[in-house]
């Protein structure tokens, strides 16, 4: 004679096979995540690879353009990607406050996207105050290691990636002002910083 299960035995299984199908993919995630930063980790204290790409003002900018005169954070973003437009915006508000004419660095943002247009929305909407720069092909994220976006590199005036990490962090304006040597006190708060309704 057959026994039957009851509902709340088949729901009891459905459950545990839905939490183990979630908990394996998580443990991918989070596999494929440290595998993305070792990669680009793998820069650290190297050389950083020279690039020459085309801006969305039609300029070309290479990395040579900036060595012995600032530091440069490169950051490899693209319109697809979520966390990239969590990143965008507060890289903006961190330059927007922090970058004065004397100061020693600049920002490049360079898009893996494969459209230009879809680059120009992008930064169109996210107001982007700093040199956004066309990588269609990937050639100079290749040369980076990135093979995970956001994706962000500090190269000092030497020409050696001093800083990287692989995706949005959200303490990224406390590691960029450590890196580029701002005390994060001088820099006053932009609006999406002060809480709303005050």
């Amino acid at each position: 004679m057959r026994s039957r299960l009851s509902a709340p035995s088949i729901w009891s299984i459905f459950l545990l096979a839905a939490f183990t199908i979630w908990i394996t993919a998580r443990a991918k995630l989070l596999e494929k995540s440290r595998t993305e930063n070792q990669r680009a980790l793998a820069i650290l204290n190297k050389r950083a690879p020279d690039f020459k790409l085309p801006a969305l003002d039609g300029s070309i900018v290479s990395l040579s353009d900036y060595e012995g005169k600032k530091k440069l954070v490169l950051s490899f973003w693209a319109s697809w990607c979520g966390p990239c437009r969590l990143e965008l915006p507060a890289l903006r508000s961190f330059y927007e406050r922090a970058h004065k004419p004397d100061v020693d660095f600049e920002f490049l943002a360079i898009s893996i996207d494969d459209t230009r247009e879809a680059v120009e929305a992008t930064a169109k909407a996210a107001k982007l105050p700093f040199p956004v720069l066309l990588d269609l092909r990937q050639t100079a994220a290749h040369a980076y290691g990135v093979y995970g976006i956001p994706a962000l590199f500090i190269v000092d005036k030497s020409g050696r990636v001093a800083y990287g990490v692989v995706g949005f962090n959200a303490g990224l304006e406390f590691a960029l002002a450590s890196q580029l040597g701002i005390d994060p006190k001088t820099i006053s708060p932009g609006v999406a910083d002060v809480p709303a309704g005050h």
